[in-house]
């Protein structure tokens, strides 16, 4: 199972937010460059980066931010928020980005998502952003009556590279992942799945790698805070 650490960009800075909150952000750092050279020194295999701002404005926001993380390291990342359409996509990807996140659109023009994973196979993910099993879009501030598992089996044929699974009722929270649902989910379709939300403690991911069916975890607050030191969660889901 892959750790991915998680950068959060907001205004430039490294963030955590409570279950999506914009207005309850926790600033961890205005370095977001030298956040990701220490993850990637830690170890890590994928970074996880998310454009806040970008997630409600529809568009790139810390565009600024991304590029410096990408140019300091050299591990693969993939990157949510505010992508919206192709021209978009393929501007990441030109910069670098292994994967975009693709999650709004996903509910909002499911075709564009397949049109992009048929265009860059492996480098299109699906973000699947839930609030008591119901899909939110546009930074989570707009509800939706789309069932996760149900968007989810609506690309099992697309050639989506990974789906990554947000309890947001969890989010930041530090009181564990939705094991449940995520394994739930990840049993419904053969696409990867990735967990997010509540990864907070050891016993967290250890509890997420013995499903045997989820393929990663997100996790940021923890990481911050200490609750999990990176390098020695790293070794021990590879051993």
């Amino acid at each position: 199972m892959i750790l991915y650490p998680a950068i959060d960009l907001k205004d430039g800075q490294c963030v955590r937010l409570l279950r999506g909150e914009m207005s309850a952000a926790t600033v961890f750092g205005d370095d977001p460059a030298t956040q990701a050279a220490t993850f990637e020194a830690a170890g890590c295999d994928w970074l996880h980066l998310v454009d806040l701002n970008g997630a409600f404005a529809g568009q790139p926001v810390n565009a600024a931010a991304v590029e410096a993380i990408l140019a300091r390291i050299s591990v693969p990342a993939q990157l949510g928020g505010g992508i919206r359409d192709m021209a978009t996509i393929e501007m990441w990807l030109s910069k670098g980005l292994a994967r975009v996140i693709l999650g709004t659109v996903a509910v909002e023009n499911p075709d564009l998502v397949k049109q992009a994973a048929r265009a860059f196979p492996s480098q299109v993910a699906v973000g699947i952003d839930a609030r008591k099993g119901f899909v939110a879009t546009k930074g989570w501030a707009t509800e939706t009556t789309v069932q996760a598992t149900d968007l989810a089996r609506s690309f099992e044929d697309a050639g989506v590279a990974a789906l990554i699974y947000t309890d947001i009722d969890r989010d930041g929270a530090m009181q564990g992942p939705n094991i449940a649902a995520t394994e739930a989910l990840a049993r419904a379709v053969t696409i990867p799945v990735i967990a997010s939300g509540g990864v907070s403690s050891m016993a967290d991911l250890t509890a997420l790698q013995a499903t045997g069916v989820i393929a990663g975890a997100i996790s940021g607050r923890a990481l911050y805070d200490g609750a999990i030191d990176l390098a020695t969660a790293l070794k021990a889901l590879k051993s």
